[in-house]
């Protein structure tokens, strides 16, 4: 009888992927919470006037202030949210439970602008098991989307998890 793990998918994986979690829903950004962001992020530069500027911004492709593609309404949350499934390590010190960040992509599609309310979803989407130089090692993938109140696509976020 051999001691080594065949496998680091659980049943809770099986059972969870593909299936989208309840939405989280944002406050309504405001013009404020995009000015300020966009001052934080081009900091000690003056950001780019779509951000900040209404009467700039009206004369834009856009009609009116939109956020950076990388704003995020639910940057301050009052309570810490669970760790998604796709990215939770079992507790231990053996095989499978050891973890690190393999990185994540984002896809920007709608801009979010002032009034705007943002539904976040997410779903462990796919994994990867293989043998690499640490062993047997699971790459699993959790996408979150975001969309606004009129049901717009605004992000795609895939995030990598890695156990070993």
């Amino acid at each position: 009888m051999s001691d080594q793990i065949e496998t680091l998918v659980t049943q809770d994986m099986l059972d969870r992927k593909g299936v989208w979690s309840e939405a989280k829903v944002s406050p309504p950004i405001s013009d404020s919470d995009i000015r300020k962001w966009a001052i934080a992020v081009y900091w000690p530069e003056t950001p780019p006037k779509i951000f900040w500027d209404t009467d700039y911004a009206k004369t834009t492709h856009w009609s009116g202030i939109i956020a950076p593609s990388e704003f995020n309404p639910f940057a301050w949350p009052v309570e810490k949210e669970p760790t998604p499934v796709g990215l939770q390590t079992p507790q231990g010190g053996g095989v499978g439970t050891r973890a690190m960040n393999g990185g994540q992509t984002e896809e920007y599609y709608a801009p979010m602008r002032p009034g705007d309310v943002i539904s976040s979803s997410t779903a462990l989407s796919e994994w990867n098991e293989r043998t690499t130089s640490l062993g047997l090692t699971l790459f699993s993938t959790t996408e979150t989307r975001w969309v606004n109140q009129r049901g717009d696509l605004v992000k795609i976020r895939k995030s990598i998890g890695i156990r070993y």
